[in-house]
């Protein structure tokens, strides 16, 4: 039993480096979804280690990295798709004048996964990330590039149809939330130690916008999730 959680964590990495290929291969809503999956992965995975009582150092660093791969590699490269056909270059060729769009679709996307691992590997030696996170954690990195894909596919909103086409936003969006992964910015850790309004202030309000938004606009709210967690981390400082 002592070896579920590392199990449960493989499955995150392979669910990863899966999104990778059908990213590669132009399928980006699956690799969405299946990004999602290794989230998923990634919840369960620490739940049977304190279920189980199953804790390791070996636990700990594959935990990290499974997750450089599934909510750094994989969603930066999905960007990378994005740019790419944005700017009508399906190869970054260093020829014939497409030096520059070449320039741009290889750097640009290079600097989540380097934000991610960075963070990771800082949050892996801060003892002071156990009851907060500073710093936007790599899974919602992960989530607000996929609930773009994810609604611009299921709604055909002309916003976010012009957005993930707009080759500037997606550059302004990789940087900023690659910015966000290495900053001290306190967010809230989205663990309930308990039921209470007092202390989950920031928690319920969390849980209150997104349930309201998804009734109102359905899966075209999923882009919203990450800033309703930047807002409710923002409040959860004036309780």
């Amino acid at each position: 039993m002592k070896h579920v959680p590392n199990f449960i964590t493989s499955l995150n990495l392979a669910s990863g480096f899966i999104a990778i290929v059908f990213a590669a291969n132009g399928e980006l809503v699956t690799a969405s979804w299946l990004i999602l999956a290794a989230m998923i992965f990634d919840f369960l995975d620490g739940l049977s280690a304190r279920l189980l009582k199953s804790y390791s150092e070996i636990g700990k660093e594959l935990d990290s990295l499974a997750d450089v791969v599934s909510f750094g590699v994989a969603p930066a490269f999905i960007i990378y798709q994005l740019i790419s056909s944005s700017l009508s270059v399906t190869v970054p060729l260093f020829t014939n004048g497409l030096v520059i769009k070449a320039l741009i679709i290889q750097l640009i996307p290079v600097i989540m996964p380097v934000c991610a691992g960075l963070r990771l590997a800082k949050f892996n030696t801060d003892t002071s990330q156990t009851t907060s996170f500073r710093g936007l954690p790599t899974p919602a990195n992960a989530l607000a590039v996929i609930s773009l894909v994810i609604a611009d596919h299921y709604t055909g909103s002309t916003i976010y149809d012009w957005f993930s086409g707009s080759p500037t936003a997606l550059i302004i969006f990789t940087v900023i939330l690659s910015l966000l992964m290495i900053s001290r910015l306190p967010l809230l850790s989205l663990k309930f130690a308990n039921l209470k309004f007092s202390g989950n202030e920031g928690r319920f309000i969390l849980v209150a916008m997104v349930i309201v938004s998804l009734i109102v606009l359905g899966l075209g709210a999923a882009p919203l999730i990450i800033p309703f967690y930047l807002i409710a981390s923002f409040l959860s400082l004036l309780f």
